[in-house]
């Protein structure tokens, strides 16, 4: 959870989404709009919502309350306003895996709610076993309407640690045929740095990023692998070189679990992932935290000035 969250505020947001939902036009002073880069022919705002929250996969360390406490305040009425509110507050894309319950629910969004949001999903990484499975799960979300796809982390870095190149590459191929821009996500840079080697025709990235200056950030000699959970929790095992090998990538770079999966206060973490090339922040919030983390991306992209790498999207 993040700070500064007050009685009155959470009270303001839960009601502000409420009344979006319900077709009232909610604009709150300061809301409204979001800087945005492209993807493909796509206006993406470059503050996107995260779904972790919303299907009830957060990280929290092995505290199962936590996950416990999420499933019970996010009811699939409160996950509606979720939707309306970002909407409201001009993130304008949300991003998710094949989950059929909230593939349901961001239906109704669009399609009953008015909702305008962009939609890009990833095939379950579970579908990623057989390529007659896939290739059905690709085609069932084309028929679905999303706008862009992806191919999960946990499909695409297992397979590169296995040393099996060719099937991302094989999956990567289903979803081009659709003619929709296609990414590769990834806690582990090996895995870009394959595809990039491989020379896949990959229209954006979906990295982690997050420095590890933080209280339980892991010191150098603890880092084992890409990510960890407990004790210290990390998604991105080395920044630096995260942020040198990215900027040379002429595609646009969609960063996640950028505040280390609530580990580092939002305004900490957007500034260092857009100072560091990062083209589009993806962010898991709650309903409460979203009118906060709108503002806070408009004042970091207004204060950053002139970066590094160039913007690509």
């Amino acid at each position: 959870m993040k700070s500064n969250l007050s009685r009155r505020n959470f009270l303001a947001g839960s009601l502000l989404g409420a009344a979006a939902v319900a077709g009232v036009r909610a604009e709150p002073a300061g809301t409204g709009s979001l800087p945005k880069g492209k993807l493909g022919t796509l206006e993406l705002s470059r503050l996107i919502l995260g779904t972790n929250i919303i299907t009830h996969h957060v990280h929290s360390r092995r505290l199962n309350f936590v996950n416990n406490l999420e499933r019970k305040y996010n009811t699939d009425e409160k996950v509606q306003e979720t939707f309306a509110l970002a909407q409201a507050h001009g993130v304008n894309t949300f991003m998710t895996h094949h989950d059929q319950k909230v593939m349901v629910l961001f239906r109704e969004f669009r399609d009953r709610r008015g909702g305008k949001m962009n939609w890009l999903v990833a095939p379950d990484p579970s579908e990623s076993r057989k390529e007659a499975d896939f290739k059905r799960a690709v085609e069932e979300l084309v028929n679905l309407g999303v706008d862009a796809l992806y191919l999960h982390g946990a499909t695409a870095d297992p397979l590169v640690q296995k040393g099996n190149v060719a099937q991302v590459a094989k999956l990567v191929d289903i979803m081009k045929a659709t003619g929709l821009p296609v990414g590769v996500a990834a806690h582990d840079l090996k895995t870009v740095q394959a595809c990039v080697a491989a020379k896949m025709p990959v229209d954006y990235w979906v990295k982690t990023f997050h420095h590890l200056n933080y209280p339980t950030a892991p010191r150098p000699e603890e880092i084992k692998g890409p990510t960890e959970e407990v004790p210290h929790g990390y998604w991105c095992s080395h920044p630096a070189e995260t942020a040198a090998f990215m900027s040379s990538l002429p595609q646009p770079w969609i960063a996640y679990k950028v505040m280390a999966a609530g580990a580092i206060p939002p305004r900490d973490a957007f500034d260092y992932s857009y100072r560091n090339g990062a083209d589009f922040i993806l962010a898991g919030m709650f309903d409460f935290e979203i009118a906060e983390d709108a503002e806070i991306t408009r004042d970091v992209l207004a204060r950053l000035g002139q970066r590094e790498r160039p913007w690509r999207g």
